[in-house]
C-alpha cells in the first residue's frame, strides 16, 4: 500500500465515507482553478506538480497518427467531462488526455446516487449517463485555449439521450462540427451501458452510418477512434475492425466498462443496500483488466498490428500497463486506478515501463507494442 492509499485515500474513502461523485466534483473545481495558468499562484503550483509527478524520457515518446505523445499514459474519458481542466493534465504527468464524454444536447445524466466505489474489487460502478453541459459549451471553453496544450487532447463524443437511435449519426455529427477544430483526436463512444440503446450502435450497419457522416465532415483529417465494450463477441469486434479499415479510422479504444458482475467480492453496496448484481451501470477497474487485454490482443492479431489501439481497463501498476502494451496497445488510459492509487501513479507506471525496456534491451516504448506476438511472452 502506498502512502496515498494509507493516508489520503483511507481518510476519504473509509473514515469520511465521502460520496464519490461529491469528491469528484470538488476535485474538478480545484483542477479547473489550477487550469488558469496565467495566475502567478497557479504557475507555481504547476511547476511544483511537474517536478513531483512528471517524468520525461525520449524512450517513452511516440509519434502516432500525426500527433506527438510525450509518454503513453493518458487520462481516460469520463473524468473531465466538460473540458474544464484541460490545461492541468500535462502537469499531472499524463502524456495525453481525453475530454468528455460530451453530447450535442446538454443533459443532467441519470439520477443519483450513480457512482459507487467497490474497494474490495479495486473497482467502481457508474451509471452517470453522460452528464455534461453540451458540445457548444465545451467548444466555447476550449476555443480560447486552442494551441496552448503541451499534450494531445482528445474529445469523446456520445449520443444525446433524447435523440432517437435512428438519428444518432446526425447527433454525433452536430457535436463534431462544433469541436472538430479544437480537439487533436476524436472518439465515437458507442459502448457506454448507461444510455438506453447506445451499445446497439456498435452494430456494423448502425456504426457505419455514424462513421460515414463524420469522415465526410472531417476535412481537417482529425484522427477518429471508436471505443468498444469489453462484452462484445469476437465476431462483433471483427466487424468493427472491418469498419475501422473501411472508414480509415485512426484506431480502436479497448475497452469501456463492463456490464458483467461475475467474480465480484463486494456483496452489498452500502449506499443502496443492494448487491452489485442488482444495480445498473458499468464496472471499471480491476474486474475488466483481463478482458480488455484479451480484446487488445484479438485486435492486434486480426490486424497484424496495423490499427493503433488505445488500451484501457484495470491499469494500476507498471505490470498492468506493460501487459496491455505488449498485447498490442500503443497507448493506454487510466481512470479508476488513478483514483485508488493517487496522483503518483502515472510516474510510477512510467518508471516501471522504463525498467521493463531496460530489462529487455529495448530502446523505445514503441518496440514493446505487440511484443507478446514476437517473443511469446505473457507476463
Amino acid at each position: 500500500m502506498n502512502i496515498y492509499q494509507f493516508t489520503v485515500g483511507a481518510f476519504l474513502f473509509n473514515l469520511l465515507k465521502a460520496d464519490p461523485e461529491w469528491l469528484h466534483q470538488q476535485t474538478m473545481r480545484s483542477f479547473s482553478w489550477l487550469s488558469h495558468t496565467d495566475r502567478t499562484t497557479t504557475k507555481w503550483v504547476h511547476t511544483t506538480l511537474q517536478k513531483s509527478l512528471c517524468l520525461q524520457d525520449s524512450r517513452l515518446e511516440q509519434n502516432l497518427f500525426g500527433l506527438q505523445f510525450p509518454n503513453p499514459v493518458g487520462l481516460a474519458a469520463g473524468f473531465d467531462k466538460d473540458g474544464v481542466a484541460a490545461k492541468i493534465w500535462s502537469s499531472l504527468g499524463f502524456g495525453f488526455a481525453e475530454l468528455g464524454t460530451v453530447t450535442f444536447i446538454p443533459q443532467p445524466g441519470n439520477p443519483p446516487p450513480r457512482l459507487f466505489r467497490l474497494p474490495l474489487d479495486q473497482a467502481a460502478l457508474n451509471r452517470m449517463g453522460f452528464n455534461n453541459s453540451g458540445a457548444a459549451a465545451m467548444a466555447e471553453r476550449l476555443a480560447p485555449e486552442k494551441g496552448q496544450f503541451s499534450i494531445p487532447i482528445g474529445v469523446n463524443l456520445g449520443k444525446s439521450k433524447v435523440t432517437p437511435l435512428e438519428a444518432a449519426a446526425e447527433d454525433y455529427l452536430n457535436s463534431f462540427r462544433l469541436l472538430k477544430e479544437l480537439g487533436d483526436y476524436f472518439v465515437v463512444n458507442v459502448s457506454s451501458p448507461n444510455t438506453p440503446g447506445l451499445r446497439s450502435l456498435q452494430d456494423a450497419s448502425m456504426l457505419s452510418s455514424i462513421l460515414e457522416v463524420l469522415q465526410t465532415e472531417n476535412n481537417s483529417h482529425k484522427p477518429i477512434f471508436v471505443k468498444i465494450a469489453p462484452d462484445l463477441e469476437w465476431e462483433a469486434i471483427a466487424d468493427i475492425i472491418r469498419l475501422a479499415k473501411t472508414y480509415q479510422l485512426a484506431g480502436i479504444i479497448a475497452t469501456n466498462t463492463t456490464i458483467r458482475r461475475d467474480g465480484l467480492k463486494t456483496q452489498v453496496i452500502e449506499k443502496t443496500g443492494k448487491p452489485p448484481q442488482e444495480e445498473a451501470g458499468g464496472i471499471s477497474g480491476a474486474p475488466v483488466r483481463d478482458r480488455s487485454t484479451e480484446v487488445i490482443r484479438f485486435i492486434w492479431q486480426q490486424t497484424q498490428g496495423q490499427i493503433p489501439i488505445i488500451g484501457v481497463g484495470g491499469i494500476f501498476t507498471p505490470e498492468d500497463a506493460w501487459a496491455k502494451i505488449t498485447a498490442g496497445a500503443s497507448l493506454i488510459q487510466v481512470y479508476t486506478g488513478w483514483i485508488y492509487e493517487g496522483p503518483m501513479m502515472v510516474r510510477r507506471i512510467l518508471t516501471g515501463l522504463l525498467a521493463k525496456l531496460e530489462e529487455r534491451g529495448l530502446n523505445s516504448i514503441s518496440e514493446a507494442v505487440g511484443l507478446d506476438f514476437i517473443t511469446g511472452d505473457r507476463e
